[in-house]
């Protein structure tokens, strides 16, 4: 038995409003993919517990060169590299695919489903992940405490003024973020469950828990990391680039 890792690096970026394809956008010198998945297989989880395949999603156009950023990872992982699709869904289910179906990913019994969107997420919170499934939750996603006060509001199409329904209470939120573990058996089950959605930007899920919520399975929380942040704009890219702490 041995954990697998989905890397999603196949969105366009636009809202970034780079050249080329977000996974590729660089930072500190390595592109956004490579950082995601140097910080996946640095992780060790108890018992030497690690990422040993590692499937990578990739523009339709851009397969070859998400190969050969990855290529000096080779000694490391077995890696897959295959076309993602059209949302998010999408793509995470056509790395399944390719790993369900490669007979290094076939062993795997914990995969991973992290994004290339959040290239600094620290091994040590991936490793938190995995420890987490192995310790008997079929589905674990990171969580930060949510700071802001939020409110319900009423949306209108077309109207800038919106009414707030109510407030909710903040101590009960969490911002998810990525790598999600889940069991391979549940997250198979998830996708194929969500398939007939997985195409249709409107209906499909925006992260894997969410497949796992609507066949009625529970979701576990464990303490996200802020270093796990998403980028998504030029602004969010920029702070992502600016000194931290490494990791312990």
């Amino acid at each position: 038995m041995s954990v697998a890792a989905v890397l999603t690096a196949a969105g366009s970026g636009s809202r970034l409003g780079h050249s080329l394809p977000k996974a590729l956008v660089p930072l500190g010198g390595q592109s956004l993919v490579a950082h995601a998945a140097r910080n996946l297989l640095a992780a060790r989880a108890a018992g030497d517990d690690r990422v040993r395949v590692l499937v990578v999603t990739a523009p339709a156009f851009h397969v070859d060169a998400i190969a050969r950023e990855l290529a000096d990872l080779t000694d490391q992982v077995a890696l897959l590299v295959v076309a993602g699709g059209a949302t998010r869904q999408a793509s995470v289910a056509a790395g399944l695919a390719a790993l369900v179906a490669d007979p290094r990913g076939a062993e795997a019994d914990v995969v991973l489903v992290h994004d290339a969107a959040r290239p600094l997420a620290p091994a040590s919170l991936v490793a938190r992940v995995i420890d987490a499934v192995r310790d008997g939750h079929p589905a674990v996603v990171p969580g930060v405490p949510v700071t802001d006060t939020i409110k319900r509001v009423a949306p209108h199409r077309g109207v800038t003024v919106e009414p707030v329904l109510e407030t909710v209470p903040r101590t009960v939120l969490r911002a998810i973020q990525t790598p999600q573990g889940f069991t391979t058996e549940l997250l198979l089950r998830a996708h194929a469950h969500g398939a007939e959605d997985a195409h249709d930007e409107a209906l499909s899920a925006s992260d894997d828990a969410g497949l796992v919520e609507r066949l009625g399975e529970p979701v576990w929380v464990v303490a996200g990391d802020a270093r796990a942040a998403k980028i998504t704009t030029l602004r969010d890219l920029q702070v992502a680039d600016l000194p931290t702490e490494s990791d312990e």
